[in-house]
């Protein structure tokens, strides 16, 4: 994720188009799964509140993490990835955010 996050940052320097792979998806998947710490880490308490992540992958398949809920997140991984990785704002993205869980 650091890795992919950085080299994401030279090309914005460059002004360079990063063309995502599927290799993409371990970084959304870290992003997912980093939920429960960005509460610990802020001193926060995690909601019983799940989300329900949905994203194009560049292939053009689905990736999906839990199960469908009011709570979701859905649009292009590359885009989840820029925001968990916090190189771009969600409203900067095409995402869809939905519930206030996930929009927290």
């Amino acid at each position: 994720m650091e890795t992919w996050a950085h080299g994401q940052d030279v090309f914005d320097a460059l002004g360079a188009h990063r063309h995502p792979t599927a290799r993409l998806k371990h970084v959304a998947h870290i992003g997912v799964r980093a939920r429960p710490f960005s509460y610990a880490i802020n001193g926060l308490e995690l909601p019983e509140t799940s989300v329900y992540v949905a994203l194009r992958a560049p292939d053009g398949g689905t990736w999906a993490w839990g199960e469908p809920a009011d709570d979701c997140v859905t649009g292009d991984a590359i885009d989840f990835c820029l925001v968990v990785t916090q190189r771009r704002h969600p409203a900067d993205t095409a995402l869809s955010v939905m519930g206030a869980a996930a929009t927290e």
